[in-house]
């Protein structure tokens, strides 16, 4: 990941707790933050759907912008359902060097 990339996330991160709270009437994130993890969710969703599609369809220029949408609205996801992007980290940190075969197949519930 590239520096930059790492700098914008972290202030787009903090830019959204900043809004936890906020009228919901003066910020887009502050609407979706109080209408709850539920709605946040479905806006995910969305837009991940939304990237597969433009990747699928061979658009990089809209490939990048849906990425940029769905990475927003992840951070808000995150945050509206009370997680700590330190807690993702530790899980990814703890999975480096670990086949990803492996590491699906070591989950509880998983066929092998």
């Amino acid at each position: 990941m590239t520096q930059k990339f790492s700098e914008v996330l972290h202030r787009l991160h903090a830019t959204i707790h900043e809004r936890k709270g906020a009228d919901p009437s003066s910020s887009y994130t502050a609407k979706l933050l109080a209408e709850g993890a539920e709605r946040a969710a479905k806006k995910f969703g969305e837009e991940a759907i939304e990237l597969v599609i433009a990747a699928a369809g061979g658009d990089p220029k809209a490939a990048i912008a849906e990425s940029a949408d769905l990475i927003y609205h992840w951070l808000v996801l995150m945050a509206a359902s009370g997680v700590n992007l330190d807690e993702i980290a530790n899980e990814l940190e703890r999975r480096e060097g670990t086949s990803g075969l492996a590491e699906k197949a070591s989950r509880p519930g998983a066929s092998k």
